[in-house]
């Protein structure tokens, strides 16, 4: 009698356990490396302070706009300087808040930062 132990075994080509393994790759969870999170949280710091910066600035080129449509077409010209002053006051803070945003947000992160840094220098 036949032994019922036998096992078939077939191997794949090496062009097909690459397309095995590219397809196996796309449903696992992603884990991403030191590397990629340093990256990622360098990113980050900038990104709050970016948004945050355009739009206060362009809400306030939107609101001196404003100001100068009030003195030039529409015949109001003390509301119209007080609108365009507040819009100036918006666009010069911009900058100031941009900064301001970027540092809160590096010290929020820096102790992340320092340790993925403190990993990565001991694996090299």
């Amino acid at each position: 009698m036949a032994d019922k132990n036998e096992v078939f075994v077939y191997s794949y080509s090496a062009e097909e356990q690459d397309i095995v393994r590219k397809i196996r790759q796309k449903y696992m969870p992603e884990e991403e490396n030191k590397m990629e999170q340093l990256i990622k949280l360098d990113k980050s710091t900038r990104t709050m302070g970016r948004v945050a910066a355009i739009t206060l600035g362009i809400v306030s080129t939107l609101v001196f706009g404003t100001g100068m449509c009030c003195v030039l077409e529409w015949d109001m010209f003390i509301l119209g300087v007080i609108i365009g002053m507040i819009g100036i006051g918006g666009m010069v803070s911009a900058y100031p808040i941009y900064s301001y945003i970027n540092k809160k947000h590096m010290e929020k992160i820096a102790p992340k930062i320092m340790e993925l840094t403190e990993e990565l220098l001991k694996q090299n």
